[in-house]
């Protein structure tokens, strides 16, 4: 039996990353609520940055309901804020 084909992550380059690393340091340093934009997930992730580990490479954000969601970094495809 074949494996079901997944799709795979977009490739972005060392801009697009870098400016989306100047987006999250940026929003952790002013303490900024924002909405990551994560490949392979339906909704977009809100909240606060707590930590960023260099070491697993994940973004830990707190959500609005006090979870702390750990996101890839390499998944995230867009930093906004929120317009509300």
């Amino acid at each position: 039996m074949a494996k079901p084909k997944v799709a795979k992550r977009p490739t972005r380059d060392e801009f697009v990353l870098e400016e989306i690393g100047n987006q999250l340091s940026e929003a952790k340093m002013e303490n900024s609520e924002i909405v990551l934009t994560v490949w392979g997930r339906e909704e977009a992730v809100r909240g606060l940055i707590k930590t960023m580990d260099s070491r697993t490479g994940r973004v830990h954000m707190e959500t609005s309901n006090g979870e702390l969601d750990k996101v890839p970094f390499m998944d995230i495809m867009k930093v906004e804020y929120p317009r509300d």
